[in-house]
């Protein structure tokens, strides 16, 4: 079967023509107890090539059994090409039923149409076979000139729906940059304290003296909220020019440090302007926490004192050396490589947030295995989820759906027994690989042969651990293919060979066997048992397996 495929010997036994009788009379017997009644027809016996040829088949029976009518490409070597609604007829207390088939073929010769199979209640009945002619079409080649025979052209495999997945993503990518630069990376128009706070010291405080004219403060007498601004104005003035720690100083320490830096000729403040700033920032403090109220004027006065001695502040600063002005620089630089970091920073961050958040989503919904197998990639469910092949394999036909199309293999076999059998067979993978697939069609040329499908699956388990599988468990169960075609079916588990390593890995494997007459129909799939696509893998299969038993000589 498999690499090293071997065939088996059977056991022909002869049948008397008594022992003929009594199965004729046994069939008889139950077809009238069953009450049904089967027969089949063809319109014609004779057609012209691609012609169509109706096949009836007609049973009468009861109306509580339930018919069941050939399904698929039964009639080999004949083509099905359609398949008609049964036509039911009622007959006193019998019901008859009728299903028409349209046949055709498309090589000329004799064929027999084989006999098929129905099922009616609980009985099985087979329609006779019928032969066929299938003529060529007579081409007069004076009037219709004749050409060579067309070159083999490369067909191109039918495109997969890839291109709208990748677009839907693409899609999403390019909303989440879009999101990202709007709110992250886009220049975003300056708020009105963005532009103040990017004005020198002399003309942020100049703007805020501005602004407390315009407050109205003095005009609802709120001195507190008035003098808190007026002095916040100039401490923070003071804080970046002159003292760094102004704003958090009291007015003792602030006025002795300026006195300090004006002792120590750090800065050149007059006495007057050191004086009248202390006055009015003992004025604030007794405002903000003795609740003194001084007069509506005084405080207008203050304010324009403050001025004053914002520009007397200005005026003695010195000029920043080229030093300070390149270390400003720096800052400045430091400050947007700050920013640029952080946008970084901020946008890997939603992504990878972005990134885990589908993941899991995904994960929860479908399984992390399957989200995991889907973005690194996994053979198997590349098979599960490819472009699947149907199609016949050998003679008679093994119609099977399998993830890739399967090769025949050549089978060397000595002439004594190619003198015996015929055999066909067909392959995907190796045991080592994981995943296999085996189609073997195996006919005797002798017609009484008696084919043991019990000692034929005992030759296949031979066979498996002759591929270096060892352990082997074997479960045995009856198998039905969709089209009605029974069989055996031997499954379990064993330990096979790993091309990587001496150590065995646990695997899986299922075998199909079919048989009638002096045909033998067989299928072998293996995997491995930790490969999660392959149970799905295999059903699928399973259920795609339609077969024929028979050929007709």
């Amino acid at each position: 079967m498999i690499n090293d495929f071997r065939f088996m010997n059977f056991e022909v036994k002869g049948k008397s023509n008594l022992k003929g009788l009594f199965l004729a009379c046994m069939f008889c017997f139950i077809s009238v107890l069953s009450y049904a009644q089967v027969t089949s027809a063809i319109d014609v016996s004779s057609i012209k090539i691609g012609e169509q040829i109706t096949y009836n088949i007609q049973v009468d029976t009861d109306s509580t059994n339930l018919v069941v009518f050939p399904e698929g490409q039964t009639f080999s070597p004949l083509e099905m090409i359609e398949s008609y609604a049964v036509d039911t007829t009622k007959n006193k207390d019998k019901f008859s039923l009728i299903k028409k088939y349209g046949l055709t073929q498309f090589d000329s010769g004799a064929y027999t149409i084989p006999r098929q199979k129905i099922i009616v209640g609980d009985k099985t009945f087979f329609t006779d076979s019928l032969k066929v002619a299938v003529n060529t079409i007579e081409v007069d080649t004076t009037k219709q000139g004749l050409y060579d025979i067309k070159p083999i052209i490369e067909v191109k495999k039918r495109g997969s729906n890839w291109w709208k997945y990748l677009l839907i993503a693409l899609l999403i990518i390019g909303v989440i940059a879009a999101a990202l630069w709007w709110f992250i990376w886009r220049q975003k128009p300056l708020t009105e304290a963005e532009k103040i706070a990017l004005l020198p010291p002399y003309d942020r405080a100049k703007l805020a003296l501005q602004k407390l004219d315009e407050s109205h403060y003095l005009k609802h007498e709120q001195l507190k909220d008035y003098y808190s601004e007026l002095t916040l104005i100039i401490r923070k003035y003071l804080d970046e020019k002159v003292y760094d720690h102004a704003l958090e100083s009291t007015t003792d320490e602030l006025i002795s440090k300026l006195r300090l830096l004006k002792d120590g000729n750090q800065i050149d403040l007059s006495t007057d302007t050191i004086k009248n700033l202390e006055s009015i920032l003992r004025r604030a403090d007794l405002v903000k926490f003795a609740k003194s109220a001084p007069d509506v004027a005084l405080a207008e006065l203050d304010r324009k004192t403050i001025a004053v001695e914002i520009d007397h502040v200005k005026e003695v600063l010195p000029e920043p050396t080229e030093e300070e002005k390149l270390l400003d620089e720096q800052y400045r630089e430091a400050q947007e490589r700050k920013k640029k970091r952080k946008k970084i920073w901020l946008t890997v961050g939603i992504s990878v947030f972005l990134l885990l958040a589908t993941f899991t989503a995904f994960s929860v919904k479908y399984g992390f295995s399957y989200v995991k197998d889907t973005i690194i990639g996994h053979e198997s469910k590349e098979l599960l989820e490819g472009d699947w092949v149907t199609s016949d394999y050998g003679v008679p036909p093994i119609t099977i759906a399998t993830p890739k199309v399967l090769k025949r293999i050549s089978v060397e076999l000595p002439d004594d027994i190619k003198a015996q059998q015929e055999a066909n067979v067909f392959n995907y993978g190796s045991v080592l690989e994981g995943f296999y697939i085996n189609v073997v069609n195996l006919r005797f040329k002798n017609p009484k042969v008696k084919i043991d499908l019990e000692k034929s699956a005992e030759k296949c388990i031979t066979d498996l651990e002759k591929q270096g599988i060892e352990n082997i468990l074997v479960k045995q169960d009856k198998f039905t293919t969709p089209n009605g075609e029974e069989g055996i079916k031997i499954h379990g588990s064993g330990d096979f060979p790993s091309p990587f390593s001496e150590t065995k890995v646990k695997g899986k494997y299922v075998l199909l066997l079919f048989t009638s007459e002096n045909v033998m129909q067989q299928v072998v799939i293996t995997s491995k048992e930790t490969d999660t696509y392959a149970d799905a893998i295999v059903e699928r299969i399973l259920n795609s397996v339609e077969l024929k038993t028979e050929v007709e000589e």
